[in-house]
């Protein structure tokens, strides 16, 4: 096998560690409690990303992206984690998964009005798709159903609301990031700091709910590795793999998302809520395709499509 190839497959790595990443954060949730079990998951991949990637020299790193970043990244993770561990159920906690994969089509909108990103009127369907699909999966068993979709919501406002402000900010993360990170990586740091953040929270709220057992051990070594060693392996996928095969298929992380939740939580989807998963990708995959630049026509065959600007900056 060639670098290249084995570089690619490291990259599909990645793609399956985030896209476990659900499903492993309500298991662990379930065992320790939202915080308690997010600060354990965020300590683990924190440690990881210390053995693999190392802490860089902090002082070559623009302030404005350590603060910037340090602020969006913490704030993202902590809308991630504690909505899907506040969840009722295992299903809600997949369907928040969902509302938080928003994040590809808003990073192209935000690309498109911050970042002066030439488009094409492919985005205005891919965002309507997008959010339709989010409609489907919360509309329950009868599809895209207003009055399910609003039963949805208020029975957890905050887990759905968390989702919801997560996709925002990190598209927001990853439009600050590509104008002033410099191709710096702070992501060692940002872990750091969204681990000791949570553990504050823990010991302010005054929660108890961490009890150690085999099962919750488990769940917290793979959440840790799918944090910690997905960055990682998806690094070594963009800078030498085949990085339009990986583009392309990180687009589907929602759906092996949903299917991995699933299996590890033990829950059933329904048909509408696949319908709803595929409208999500195809409408991120929409907006991409607005947003790529036209190769001449006797170099489109050899031209390979860049990833979006998203998944170059690490943002998954």
């Amino acid at each position: 096998m060639s670098s290249r190839n084995r570089a690619t497959l490291i990259g599909f790595v990645a793609i399956v560690l985030w896209s476990s990443v659900v499903g492993l954060i309500r298991g662990v949730s379930e065992n320790f409690g939202a915080t308690g079990g997010a600060a354990m998951i965020y300590t683990g991949a924190a440690a990881l990303l210390l053995v693999t990637t190392g802490l860089p020299r902090f002082g070559e790193f623009p302030r404005r992206y350590l603060l910037w970043g340090s602020v969006l990244f913490v704030a993202y993770e902590w809308c991630l984690s504690l909505s899907i561990g506040n969840a009722h159920t295992a299903r809600q906690a997949i369907e928040v998964g969902m509302v938080n994969y928003l994040w590809p089509t808003f990073t192209m909108v935000f690309a498109i009005l911050f970042l002066r990103q030439r488009a094409n009127l492919l985005i205005v369907p891919g965002v309507l798709l997008a959010m339709a699909g989010v409609g489907w999966v919360l509309g329950g068993e009868h599809g895209f159903d207003t009055s399910g979709m609003v039963a949805n919501i208020v029975d957890n406002p905050l887990s759905y609301g968390l989702a919801f402000a997560g996709s925002l900010i990190w598209a927001a993360y990853c439009t600050v990031t590509i104008r002033i990170a410099n191709g710096k990586n702070g992501i060692t740091l940002f872990f750091i700091l969204v681990a000791l953040s949570l553990w504050i929270k823990y010991l302010l709220d005054g929660e108890h709910t961490i009890v150690f057992g085999f099962n919750a051990l488990a769940y917290f070594v793979l959440a840790s590795a799918a944090m910690g060693f997905g960055y990682s392996a998806w690094n070594i996928g963009i800078m030498r793999g085949n990085v339009a095969i990986l583009a392309g298929v990180s687009y589907f992380i929602p759906v092996i998302s949903a299917g991995l939740a699933a299996l590890l939580l033990d829950a059933s989807l329904s048909s509408s809520f696949w319908t709803g998963a595929f409208c999500v990708c195809g409408g991120s995959v929409l907006c991409w395709l607005a947003t790529r630049k036209r190769a001449p026509r006797a170099a489109a065959s050899a031209t390979s499509s860049s990833p979006p600007p998203s998944q170059a900056n690490q943002c998954t």
